[in-house]
């Protein structure tokens, strides 16, 4: 959920979701409608399908006990280095370095003042939590790249601003060029992102004709076909007897 989300955002969705699904064999067994719908206002739905194919996972090839490996947490669907390493840190104290785009900017600025490849960013970021609290260590760092080291850095009242190496060897930011660090998304409002999560939200409600989903994306039909259909490739969403509903959504047709 945290996953190029804001915490703020995160924290009903998260509780109103363990309260439905409190462990992997909970979510495993759910109807993937039911996760998606849980899932509602987060937003990347496809992460949804991510974490039920995760859980499955969890279920089937580590009875039920989510993995305390960054390696074997890279197995599961959707789970990348970053969402491996923040489990494996914050869960089980496993030391190694979380990189996100927050701490990519402060290995970028504050440790090499230079612009960083991923690989050696995350060299770096695993240095530097060995032999400390690895939790503690990189909720500071990400912390500080969150409220200090920002886009727009606030240089002045940086704690690290006497350690960092940009500050005191100067030149261009790193970190605009460096891996991990994001980079601005295109418009949000009239994306096929938006329009998909139009069509998701609306489906929540419970299954719908066609012609329903186009009037309530307001798109042309050809447009609104080709969402469809990615959602059904990301095995969101289904098609059946005339109508487009959430997948596995055993409701019946209302619209």
């Amino acid at each position: 959920m945290l996953q190029q989300t804001q915490a703020p955002r995160v924290i009903e969705p998260w509780r109103r979701f363990l309260e439905a699904l409190p462990t992997p064999g909970a979510c495993a067994v759910a109807p993937r409608s039911t996760v998606i719908s849980l899932w509602g206002g987060l937003g990347y739905n496809r992460r949804a399908g991510y974490l039920h194919d995760a859980a499955r996972a969890v279920v089937d090839e580590f009875a039920g006990r989510v993995p305390e490996d960054p390696a074997a947490l890279r197995r599961l669907p959707g789970v990348g280095s970053y969402t491996a390493n923040a489990v494996a840190s914050f869960a089980f104290g496993a030391p190694v370095g979380v990189l996100d785009t927050n701490v990519g900017r402060i290995l970028a600025r504050a440790i090499a003042n230079r612009p960083l490849g991923r690989a050696e960013a995350q060299r770096l970021a695993d240095e530097l939590v060995r032999g400390v609290a690895s939790a503690a260590h990189n909720q500071a760092m990400l912390d500080l790249g969150a409220q200090f080291c920002t886009a727009t850095p606030r240089c002045v009242t940086c704690p690290l601003a006497r350690r960092c190496a940009w500050r005191a060897e100067g030149g261009d930011d790193p970190a605009r060029h460096s891996a991990a660090v994001s980079v601005r998304q295109s418009a949000f409002a009239g994306s096929d992102r938006q329009l998909r999560g139009r069509i998701v939200a609306l489906l929540r409600e419970g299954p719908a004709r066609l012609d329903v989903v186009v009037a309530h994306v307001d798109e042309p039909q050809a447009r609104v076909e080709v969402l469809v259909a990615s959602l059904i490739a990301d095995g969101l969403v289904e098609r059946a007897k005339g109508e487009v509903r959430l997948a596995g959504d055993p409701r019946e047709r209302t619209r």
